[in-house]
């Protein structure tokens, strides 16, 4: 059952640009989602600057059966849509589950959605063009395109992700590229559209400098790190290169520390917990990666040395 958003559907849509922190899950100690942390992060995420907030990979989508996800984009929804965009992830491995979830999306008030490729099987450029061009076809919301390659599948080609755009136009389709090399791929998409691309940088901010420089529309980071990130746009916007330097060396640094999906989760929830924004450090496993004290205490260096950086 949908959840009263208590706003006109799409009221934000237009303003698909800015720094679009993806949300982490919070859990009870019995693994069950945790509604009110939840609303508690949306809103510290735009009390910290945030252009609108995200549900993503790393809101452990593929970790939750199909209503704890629709409840969460709903929650999303709800908590998120009267201060700024919320975009819903909705990629799955079938066309037809993710037709359902971007109409549920679109429902809930969603104002984009973002969608990966099927991960179970290896698809040929028609197969994945088909895929994204059902979930296009499906609503009248912008669809993300996001090449998750760096967590999982591999790269979609160049080609296939142009191909979208010709036929559906830039407000109907958009990029979040995250197979490497970063910024050459980038550049290469911007290449192939004629600069028409409209594209989000999706590294957790450690490409972001040299994105910007090639006129991203914005950034999805984790939400751990929003302060900084806010910081790092706002300066790069005004063409401060000393703040953004200064800020990116220590958040690049803590950044390559997370190396996989599980290393991101460890230590985001690490550092919402040591904000006072999450209660505990759950993620559902198996697991993958689990932060060792010596790690941890790097990350807390790093990070103490990320806030000295924008204050």
């Amino acid at each position: 059952m949908l959840l009263n958003t208590g706003q006109p559907m799409n009221s934000s849509r237009g303003k698909l640009r800015g720094v679009l922190p993806v949300l982490q899950t919070p859990y009870h100690p019995d693994e069950t989602i945790d509604l009110a942390t939840l609303e508690k992060e949306v809103a510290w995420l735009y009390d910290c600057g945030a252009d609108g907030i995200v549900m993503a990979m790393v809101s452990e989508v593929l970790r939750l059966s199909s209503t704890e996800r629709e409840n969460l984009a709903e929650a999303a929804c709800k908590f998120g849509g009267l201060r700024g965009v919320v975009v819903i992830s909705v990629g799955a491995e079938s066309s037809k589950v993710a037709e359902h979830y971007a109409q549920h999306a679109e429902t809930a008030g969603a104002d984009a959605v973002m969608a990966i490729p099927p991960v179970s099987v290896i698809l040929g450029e028609a197969e994945l063009a088909a895929y994204y061009s059902r979930i296009i076809q499906s609503i009248s919301i912008p669809v993300i395109v996001q090449d998750a390659s760096g967590y999982v599948g591999r790269p979609m080609t160049i080609a296939m992700q142009a191909q979208l755009l010709e036929e559906f136009g830039p407000e109907r389709v958009m990029f979040k590229p995250e197979a490497s090399p970063i910024v050459p791929r980038l550049v290469e998409l911007l290449d192939a559209t004629e600069g028409r691309a409209r594209i989000f940088e999706g590294t957790g901010g450690i490409a972001l400098v040299e994105s910007h420089q090639h006129g991203v529309v914005g950034t999805m980071p984790g939400a751990d790190l929003i302060r900084a990130l806010v910081a790092l746009w706002r300066a790069l916007e005004a063409n401060d290169a000393a703040t953004a330097q200064r800020i990116h060396e220590p958040l690049a640094a803590l950044i390559s520390i997370q190396t996989s999906l599980d290393a991101f989760l460890a230590v985001e929830k690490h550092l919402l917990l040591r904000q006072g924004v999450f209660k505990n450090t759950i993620v559902r496993g198996p697991v993958g990666f689990r932060l060792d004290k010596e790690t941890r205490d790097e990350v807390d260096r790093l990070f103490d040395r990320l806030m000295e950086a924008i204050t």
